[in-house]
């Protein structure tokens, strides 16, 4: 019988440490677990206008149950007045904090507004590194045009440096999102949007796309690679001795609608392809392959995808 009743009880734990697993390991790699400043101030933000919200639902829903609990039917001290229809107190409670709530949050998001601004640079020491986005159905593409390569379903970038990005979409609509890294934008075709950020943690993120884009939308993924600043110098010197080239037939193969792609390297762009898919034209012929002057070439070996987390 001991047996017996002591079950349910270990049912109940077992239950419980699996939900908190759960509930934990989902926020480890999303917004509440930001990797840079931009996502820092962006979860500062959530939190903060989530307790100024509550200051009307919590003291709201404590009044409805107040309320009803003594207006019962078995409360003879509760005093029906049929004829009461102003009370300046009550009005001065229920105007005077919903509009400390408007003020406090319009406050809140004129700040974030500005200081979170997208397409403003980020302060620091460090150069920033750009990488051109452009979604396609349904897969990412990064160029780096500094290192004159570029890759799919996979983002490589150093740590403690921003990134400037330029995006634009070769199809439809899309939403470009680093969940831990911040600030989800849009990508849209014939346009050019801004985005800065930056991983101060080495790590391997999740990317993805954010709005609905068709049957090859839940495979429309990549990976973040955060590395030391020396291994990505590394990693990019290696990707440029690949032998695939990303010219225009290689485009034009790329931008077919597929699903759920591996990740691959192009070890040459062709000349201002991001400004050819933006203007819906035909990329330019490829040049000779040369080493860019602003590649940073180093001993170390090069980035390897696994256990960089």
């Amino acid at each position: 019988m001991a047996r017996v009743r002591s079950f349910p009880a270990a049912l109940r734990r077992a239950a419980l440490a699996a939900a908190a697993a759960l509930l934990t390991g989902s926020c480890d790699r999303g917004i509440l677990n930001p990797v840079g400043p931009v996502g820092s101030a962006e979860k500062t933000i959530l939190i903060n206008s989530t307790a100024i919200m509550l200051a009307i639902i919590i003291p709201t829903m404590i009044a409805t149950v107040a309320v009803a609990w003594w207006f019962r039917a078995g409360n003879r001290k509760a005093v029906y007045r049929p004829d009461w229809e102003y009370s300046g107190a009550v009005e001065l409670v229920v105007w005077s904090i919903p509009a400390l709530t408007v003020l406090l949050l319009g406050g809140i998001a004129w700040i974030g507004s500005h200081d979170l601004d997208p397409a403003k640079p980020l302060k620091s020491p460090n150069a920033p590194v750009t990488v051109q986005v452009v979604s396609l159905d349904w897969k990412w593409l990064f160029i780096y045009p500094d290192q004159g390569i570029a890759t799919v379903n996979q983002l490589v970038i150093p740590a403690g440096t921003p990134v400037n990005f330029q995006l634009t979409s070769a199809t439809v609509w899309n939403v470009f999102f680093v969940p831990q890294m911040g600030t989800m934008i849009y990508t849209m075709p014939r346009m050019t949007t801004r985005l800065n950020l930056q991983a101060d943690k080495q790590g391997i993120y999740d990317g993805l796309s954010a709005h609905y884009s068709g049957d090859g939308f839940s495979g429309m993924q990549f990976k973040v690679h955060a590395v030391p600043p020396q291994q990505f110098a590394a990693w990019a010197q290696n990707a440029r001795g690949t032998p695939k080239a990303l010219d225009g037939a290689a485009y034009a193969e790329l931008v077919k609608p597929s699903s759920y792609v591996k990740p691959m390297t192009y070890g040459a762009v062709a000349p201002r392809l991001f400004e050819s898919i933006v203007a819906n034209q035909a990329p330019p012929p490829m040049l000779p392959k040369t080493t860019p002057p602003s590649m940073r070439v180093s001993p170390k070996p090069p980035l390897e995808p696994a256990n960089a987390r």
